[in-house]
């Protein structure tokens, strides 16, 4: 084959790779000489004279050039990589839909270029069709497709896969998806997207095999595997109503592994599913089968220590209540040592020790027939002392209220049990989200303290109760209440600290009304302050009451004339403290009632 030929074959495949950017020398414009001899295999040298851009309406011509990474000036091989790399790279954006490079006009080595191109519509708007409103909305938030964005080919396969995945993970495998897109007549350039999703019918389970299944009974493996269930024999055709038998992937996936812990957790840890198939029984339903290699089952035989010198190891071993001839099972193992929900675990006993930096890491260091010795590998380190205190994200509770709640005190050992404790006690003052107390212990190495962060988020703590109606001649009936949790009476006065009421000292302030018509009201306030003193937990209060009956004559008081009325009024004070025996979760409370 001649060099000619083989650069035009070349040139030919780039193009057809490319769709429709074209590399187009020669086929000028009127004004000026395009006459290039195109030498496949001696390309000449040009200097790049100018720049146009034609065909855009909604893409400026300067940046369009300067992705091209061709500029003025520039000297460029014709033919060559230069063209068709300035082709390539535009065409990478995904702005457009046609890309050609020409030379409009020639002056002896300096070359005039213009890049012809063809914008992509842009989208105006989207719908659904073929959909109920709750998956629309669902949909628009799952899909995120943005009005304005250039409509690619990737979007739209991306925004088909996407309508799939969502229904996919419903049950609904044969859900089929397709995109029309249709001219905007209001917007220039722009296109409707129709997505119309025909979602068939949900896919269930026919059957669930275990193939190879003998050591443990079928039907606690199907209990593990509680997402993947099959339909009711017995009822088969009422099952695709009443029987949660769809299939849906993920949850799948999720079963199989719980599926393999259980035979772990019963000594079975070679336990492997060597294939799964899922094939299709009917237009409704699929067979899904597991391929099972269940192994041996194992059983603990020797268990020794190694690096412990803080505790022997007869007592490790008894914390860690594991026997030679136990099953083998690495997840009970694993929260022994590490962590229990008891606390009765290896790693807690050196940790609320000021062991810090423990480790230790089980090793198992001979396997003969169905039995495993181990070896547990300790790394005890040194004892580390708490260094300071940081408080952060308590943006209206001031910092005494949370400190006062705080186990773990500077110049103290460390101790985990402590920081658990704290931030259990921090959740239930009720002023901060649960669920974002966060902890972070920041050792210091070279002193071997640890500095103790406590990170926290505020949440509305107050409460308003209100409830009422019209009793017609009896008048209003109903409830008013006002409950708020964190106030700070010394801060009365501070109208700056006003939240609409000063707030932060962790204080109880609750107000209530309540009346049953003409004929019953009761007024009632209680202020609580849980740290009388501020140096121990004594949760004082003080309540007042006052309560109005008046009777009416006529039978059960049904007339207007009221013939009499007695009032009640109320104080009652109340002390609790905190006990240490048997331990500091018991408290003691003693009140004071007076009524006149």
């Amino acid at each position: 084959m001649k060099p000619t030929t083989t650069a035009l074959f070349c040139a030919l495949l780039f193009a057809s790779v490319l769709g429709q950017a074209q590399v187009k020398i020669g086929a000028g414009r009127s004004g000026g000489s395009s006459d290039l001899d195109l030498d496949y295999s001696n390309p000449k040298e040009y200097i790049i004279g100018d720049i146009t851009v034609s065909g855009a309406k909604f893409l400026d011509a300067n940046p369009l050039i300067s992705l091209s990474g061709l500029k003025k000036g520039d000297k460029i091989r014709i033919p060559g990589e230069d063209i068709s790399g300035a082709i390539k790279r535009l065409w990478d954006q995904g702005l457009l839909g046609g890309v050609e490079i020409s030379a409009t006009k020639v002056e002896g080595e300096t070359v005039f270029l213009d890049i012809n191109v063809k914008e992509r519509p842009r989208l105006s708007r989207f719908v659904f069709d073929g959909l109920r409103k709750g998956e629309v909305d669902a949909l628009n938030e799952k899909i995120k497709l943005i009005r304005g964005r250039v409509v690619t080919d990737a979007l739209v396969k991306n925004t088909q896969l996407q309508v799939k995945k969502y229904f996919l993970e419903k049950g609904f495998l044969n859900t089929a998806v397709t995109i029309n897109q249709v001219a905007d007549t209001v917007l220039s350039n722009s296109i409707v997207m129709k997505i119309n999703v025909d979602k068939k019918r949900k896919v269930k389970i026919n059957s669930l095999t275990f193939i190879g299944r003998e050591a443990l009974s079928e039907r606690k493996l199907r209990r593990k595997m509680k997402n993947t269930k099959e339909m009711d024999k017995e009822q088969r055709k009422l099952s695709h109503i009443f029987t949660p038998s769809k299939f849906i992937p993920s949850k799948y996936e999720e079963d199989k592994k719980k599926l393999l812990a259980y035979y772990n957790a019963e000594g079975y840890r070679d336990a492997a599913i060597v294939s799964d198939t899922v094939y299709r029984y009917d237009d409704r339903t699929i067979n899904v089968e597991l391929k099972l290699d269940e192994g041996r089952k194992y059983y603990f035989r020797n268990i020794t220590w190694a690096g412990n010198y803080v505790y022997k190891s007869d007592a490790l071993g008894e914390v860690l209540g594991i026997a030679k001839g136990d099953v083998y099972n690495l997840e009970e193992l694993e929260k022994r040592l590490n962590f229990s929900p008891t606390q009765q675990d290896i790693t807690s006993l050196y940790m609320d020790n000021g062991y810090l930096f423990f480790s230790i890491e089980p090793v198992e260091v001979a396997v003969e027939g169905d039995s495993i010795d181990v070896e547990m590998r300790i790394y005890e380190g040194a004892q580390a002392n708490i260094n300071k205190i940081i408080l952060a994200g308590n943006t209206q509770t001031n910092d005494h209220v949370v400190l006062r709640e705080i186990r773990t005190l500077p110049g103290q050992k460390f101790s985990r049990a402590a920081l658990i404790r704290t931030q259990r006690e921090i959740a239930q003052l009720g002023y901060f989200d649960a669920e974002k107390i966060g902890i972070n212990p920041i050792p210091n190495p070279q002193d071997g303290t640890v500095d103790i962060e406590y990170t926290v988020e505020e949440k509305p703590s107050d409460q308003i109760e209100l409830s009422g109606g019209w009793g017609g001649f009896y008048g209003f009936v109903g409830t008013l209440g006002l409950v708020f949790n964190n106030f700070s009476a010394r801060s009365l006065f501070d109208f700056q600290k006003y939240r609409p009421v000063p707030k932060g000292d962790g204080q109880r302030v609750a107000l209530r009304f309540q009346a049953s018509g003409r004929q019953f009201q009761t007024y009632s306030a209680t202020f609580t302050e849980p740290w009388l003193g501020g140096r121990r937990p004594n949760a004082f209060s003080v309540s007042l009451s006052h309560t109005v009956q008046n009777l009416f004559s006529g039978i059960y008081g049904t007339g207007r004339e009221r013939v009499g009325s007695f009032n009640i009024s109320g104080i009652t004070l109340s002390l609790g403290r905190q006990l240490q025996k048997p331990d500091d979760f018991f408290s003691l409370s003693n009140s004071l009632s007076y009524q006149y």
